[in-house]
């Protein structure tokens, strides 16, 4: 039987407290933090609880951060936190946005701390940029740093794409996506994968977008997920079955979400909102097609 949500809030609250009494006393990492905390909210069944206790960690990673503003760890860790809570939560679109800017600066900060070289480049010309990020990120060692950096830089330019001088810089995210999938392509359960699917789908085809390329991204993604991340598959039917008007392909898509299992190491919660996601599609999809 699940928790009362209360009971949830308070045990969010509780090991927020704790977790400021590890670093008082000196017995808690940041990155201890930021993989139990993250663990924790991934790992949850009830999204209301983790809107609720969410921002308050955004809250104390901003704190840590301000206390040692060159920490990379701590930097990608607030990435992470602010890129993820701001693409499940915040639909606000102005809010969405600056949220998704702050994201943005933490990665890029994070980015620069380990690799100087590659931060001289990155408002390069796509060619320089290119040669500087195959010569810094050359093993998979360097995927996480590199996988957050493009996430959240695409995350970026979906919360700015009315700004051109931001969808500029799509050719540069997609050079970053490309090259984790050289270096590592199934690592996160091959999210990169997903990622150049919703790239590919963010414009229009008249305008650039290659829809036909995201399929193939699509189903490589749910491939290397063996099928638990269900929230490949709504992003699929929204942004490919209704882009191409396949109402079958969308509808069956929508409908394995919704019979399957949300349960999953570090799924449950995208997969609990991919469920959601998945019945309103369904519903507004009658009028869709």
């Amino acid at each position: 039987m699940r928790k009362p949500e209360f009971l949830l809030n308070q045990s969010i609250h509780k090991y927020l407290f704790l977790i400021l009494i590890g670093f008082a006393t000196g017995c808690a990492s940041v990155s201890d933090v930021a993989t139990g905390l993250t663990n924790a909210i991934l790992n949850q069944d009830d999204p209301q609880t983790v809107r609720d206790g969410g921002a308050a960690y955004l809250i104390l990673i901003d704190g840590l951060i301000q206390g040692d503003p060159d920490n990379p760890g701590r930097l990608l860790a607030g990435a992470r936190l602010y890129g993820a809570y701001t693409s499940m939560f915040v639909k606000e679109q102005a809010r969405h946005t600056r949220m998704m800017n702050r994201a943005r600066d933490y990665s890029r900060r994070a980015i620069c701390q380990d690799y100087e070289d590659f931060c001289k480049v990155i408002d390069s010309p796509f060619e320089v940029f290119d040669a500087g990020l195959k010569n810094e990120f050359t093993d998979e060692d360097d995927v996480p740093m590199l996988h957050t950096f493009a996430v959240i830089w695409a995350g970026y330019i979906k919360a700015n794409k009315s700004d051109w001088s931001a969808v500029a810089d799509l050719a540069k995210v997609k050079a970053c996506v490309e090259r984790v999938i050289e270096l590592d392509e199934k690592y996160d359960n091959g999210s990169a994968h997903l990622y150049k699917a919703l790239l590919n789908t963010l414009l229009p085809k008249a305008l650039g977008g290659k829809p036909e390329l995201a399929k193939k991204s699509f189903e490589r993604a749910i491939e290397l997920s063996k099928g638990r991340n269900l929230m490949i598959k709504v992003h699929y039917a929204e942004r490919y079955a209704r882009l191409v008007f396949d109402k079958k392909l969308h509808d069956r898509l929508l409908k394995e979400v919704i019979n399957g299992d949300t349960n999953a190491h570090r799924l449950t919660l995208v997969n609990t909102l991919a469920k959601i996601k998945a019945k309103q599609l369904l519903k507004s999809g009658k009028e869709y097609f």
